[in-house]
């Protein structure tokens, strides 16, 4: 595989760190720029991040000098010395369209760890192992903004990335009704205990946004590409209760599934057990080789212990068994700022790059 050269968009934020780590020592990637905010810009990385660095590791020596550009004014420049951009900015949604729209008109590919396109008719919202075939949409999207190469791609929510990859295997038998009610930690808000600390010993029952995003995202991902649009799935029914809860990270789900035709517990298990999506086959380097696996312990998944799977790309799941509403019901969980953020857009580029539509 080539080398690629890479930006990030929002490089001092939170999420922006996480690319940072992610990226350094890529097989396929490698930084050749950092950009974030007028008051950021002008400044080595390692002075911009200096006291809110939020990695648990140190931030890597050679990323400490890159000089930090402005992500809208050095936009041009930023789009000449790339060959594609993450982006994870702390703006306005209408600001982040006008952004990444012009970044794809530069004929800079964008991979978004923002919200603002999701609902975008022509941008792919592509959770790797579910729905990569949403990328075909792709040339569509260059046509409506008149580029050759560039174009937005975008993650979906933090909040469905346990529970999505655990019914998706089970389609088989018609799943109709979802209740899931997710417990999302503290780096899903960009925070940490020191910088808030009022979540100490506290939950806090309401997460702005996120109930209608886990309700209705799942639609788009399990949708289908129809001309020039993604067209969402007409089901199953999901509603959703979003709690924010006081650890560190990783989003634990309790879901409760009714399908049309009820599979067997065995069934489910080993479906997950077998499950292989598009970055297995192909081998990305960011892929779990275990997407989706099953803790038969009666206290597992636990957020402390198993966030971290599969380098925190893995989905980990527990307690399957069966409900007197519902037909069975289940824990899942997933690492929000890993598999929920910047390691599944980091999935979701090597993807787009295997397949050949990031080109020359």
């Amino acid at each position: 595989m080539r080398q690629y050269k890479v930006g990030v968009i929002g490089a001092t934020g939170m999420v922006g760190q996480r690319f940072i780590t992610l990226l350094h020592d890529h097989p396929w990637f490698r930084v050749a720029v950092v950009a974030a905010s007028a008051r950021s810009a002008g400044k080595p990385y390692g002075q911009a991040v200096e006291g809110r660095w939020h990695m648990a590791g140190p931030l890597p020596a050679d990323m400490a000098a890159l000089p930090v550009l402005d992500a809208v004014k050095d936009l041009a420049q930023i789009a000449a010395a790339v060959d594609f951009v993450f982006c994870a900015v702390d703006m306005k949604k209408d600001e982040i369209r006008t952004l990444e729209e012009a970044y794809a008109k530069a004929e800079c590919p964008v991979f978004s760890n923002n919200s603002a396109h999701r609902v975008t008719p022509d941008v792919p919202m592509i959770i790797p192992e579910i729905n990569p075939e949403h990328a075909e949409i792709i040339p569509a999207q260059r046509r409506r903004l008149g580029t050759n190469r560039g174009f937005i791609a975008v993650k979906s929510n933090c909040s469905i990335q346990s529970y999505v990859p655990a019914i998706h295997p089970l389609h088989a038998f018609g799943p109709t009704d979802v209740l899931a009610c997710t417990y999302q930690a503290i780096s899903g808000a960009g925070r940490t205990f020191a910088t808030w600390p009022e979540m100490a010993d506290n939950v806090i029952p309401f997460i702005g946004g996120e109930e209608e995003k886990s309700n209705l995202e799942p639609l788009r991902v399990w949708g289908r590409v129809e001309g020039e649009v993604i067209v969402n799935a007409a089901g199953p029914n999901i509603t959703s209760q979003c709690i924010r809860v006081p650890v560190t990270d990783g989003h634990l789900a309790a879901v409760f599934v009714r399908f049309a035709q009820k599979p067997d517990l065995a069934e489910i298990k080993a479906l997950w057990a077998a499950y292989r999506g598009r970055p297995q086959t192909l081998g990305l380097p960011s892929a779990p080789k275990q997407f989706l696996r099953y803790f038969e312990e009666s206290d597992r998944p636990q957020t402390r212990l198993d966030r971290d799977a599969e380098g925190g790309m893995g989905i980990t799941l527990g307690r399957l068994r069966g409900d007197t509403q519902y037909d069975v019901k289940f824990v899942c969980l997933s690492h929000n700022t890993l598999r929920g953020a910047a390691g599944g857009a980091v999935l979701m580029a090597e993807l787009l790059c295997a397949e050949g539509y990031v080109g020359d």
